[in-house]
């Protein structure tokens, strides 16, 4: 099976987010930045946390997003950036790393840094959007985005398929918690994404061919199909989804 190209066009829903304040963290680049763009062009008011200030001051230029600037492997910056981004009634938990190293040759740095961005800074950050809906008795939605291989192990991937499943997990808590008032949480879990990195990453079709061979669609997603089932997650259409987590994997996990 070989890489289907998607569509010319990919098919493009759209939603009407006017008047919502929506946060995205890590979206300076990749993913993040698609579903900013994508979430602007549903009418919300998009505030987006990312550590690259150069990152933010072109997407600012582009789509006239909010941003603020902030490492979220800080626990500290993590809830300052989360307070200041006001009162907001839609969190994507976004930011994401991925540091690469064989099970045997995982540092406790890597994974520790890996666990503060991918989880720690996912729990802060939702914990003070949570706080400021519940306080003001309106209802919202939060959507983790983590990743197939929070349920399928990769080579060195160590660090990375352990903060998935945890996210995984944390996602399902705050379903639990958040749902009696009226906060719905689910997580969107991608395959291979082909933003700019992950061409870099699974252009080579030795390391790309197996994957492919399994996925059904016989293609890795684009960033719009995770911006979209994000969108989707967020809006009223999804008011009786919580707990989900939505995998965006062509029926990898099918297969």
């Amino acid at each position: 099976m070989t890489n289907t190209p998607p569509p010319a066009h990919l098919p493009e829903v759209r939603f009407d987010f006017t008047g919502r304040r929506v946060l995205v963290t890590g979206g300076g680049k990749g993913i993040g930045r698609e579903i900013t763009t994508f979430l602007v062009g549903c009418g919300a008011e998009v505030v987006v946390i990312s550590r690259s200030a150069a990152d933010l001051e072109e997407l600012a230029a582009e789509t006239g997003c909010r941003t603020l600037t902030a490492d979220l492997a800080s626990a500290e910056e993590a809830e300052r950036a989360a307070t200041e981004a006001g009162e907001i009634d839609l969190l994507v938990n976004n930011a994401g790393i991925a540091v690469l190293q064989p099970f045997l040759e995982t540092s406790t740095d890597a994974f520790d840094r890996t666990m503060a961005v991918n989880v720690r800074a996912s729990m802060i950050v939702a914990q003070v959007v949570a706080r400021g809906l519940i306080r003001r008795g309106v209802p919202g939605a939060i959507v983790n985005v983590s990743s197939q291989s929070s349920v399928v192990g990769l080579p060195d991937h160590a660090a990375y398929c352990a903060s998935k499943g945890a996210l995984d997990q944390l996602t399902r808590v705050m379903a639990i918690e958040l749902g009696p008032h009226g906060i719905r949480t689910n997580a969107v879990n991608p395959t291979v994404v082909l933003t700019p990195m992950g061409q870099r990453a699974w252009s080579d079709p030795v390391k790309s061919g197996p994957m492919l061979a399994r996925t059904p669609l016989g293609r890795f997603a684009q960033p719009l199909d995770v911006a979209q089932a994000v969108a989707y997650l967020l809006s009223d259409g999804a008011a009786m989804i919580n707990g989900a987590t939505l995998f965006v994997d062509g029926g990898f996990l099918a297969s």
